[in-house]
């Protein structure tokens, strides 16, 4: 059974996630402060971690990075009523996997939980192992590496990842890659999002001359040419 934690200080309204999110596949796991999700933590990590950013005895920003130096594998969409642009970019910039602003419709914070929980994008080939100039990419076991050294990859990177390497040389629009990343229903996802999660990707697979914007278009894997 899969593990949800919810970090949130506003108890009514932690309880009433753990009811939408009640589920059979689902074992929720509610938490008010940092304090008692860092205990929690210790003991090992969820499957997936719903953190509110303003928390009692701290900010869920540094919780959020502790998770992610650990296993940036986990996804955590912060929950929050802090909403402005920058917000927004700073959560996704900590490593968030999504950002919901308050309030919130639980049928869509639903959507996006399960549409996090997928561990893989549909495949577009039959081969999950791909292997591009000194790049070896393994959706099936998760694995990534740049020559020999692995590369951590969140869930949304992973999906990201997987669309350019299997269309390498097509351009993928904006709106191509932010309805498949981002399936789950909502009426609006912030492209600062897909900026976000691009660069990150960029950084961590040091591919600035494979991953290229397409400008007023989208994003391209470049087919490595002769130099």
């Amino acid at each position: 059974m899969k593990r949800i934690m919810i970090v949130e200080d506003d108890r009514n309204l932690n309880h009433g996630l753990c009811l939408a999110l009640k589920d059979q596949e689902f074992q929720i796991i509610p938490c008010f402060d940092l304090k008692s999700a860092r205990e929690l933590l210790a003991d090992g990590a969820p499957d997936l971690i719903l953190l509110d950013i303003n928390l009692p005895d701290g900010s869920g920003l540094a919780l959020l990075h502790e998770i992610k130096v650990r296993s940036e594998s986990v996804p955590v969409i912060l929950l929050t009523a802090n909403d402005t642009e920058m917000d927004v970019v700073t959560g996704l910039e900590h490593g968030a996997d999504d950002y919901i602003t308050k309030p919130f419709s639980l049928a869509i914070l639903r959507a996006r939980v399960k549409a996090q929980m997928r561990r893989d994008v549909p495949p577009a080939s039959n081969t999950s192992v791909l292997e591009i100039d000194g790049y070896r990419f393994d959706f099936e076991q998760m694995a990534f590496y740049q020559e020999d050294t692995p590369v951590e990859l969140s869930k949304t990177e992973q999906k990201l990842l997987r669309l350019l390497v299997e269309n390498r040389g097509i351009t993928m629009t904006r709106a191509v890659l932010l309805d498949r990343i981002w399936t789950d229903g909502a009426d609006y996802v912030d492209e600062n999002a897909l900026s976000v999660t691009v660069k990150r990707l960029r950084d961590k697979l040091d591919a600035a001359r494979y991953i290229k914007t397409v400008y007023g278009l989208g994003y391209v894997w470049v087919v490595k040419q002769d130099e």
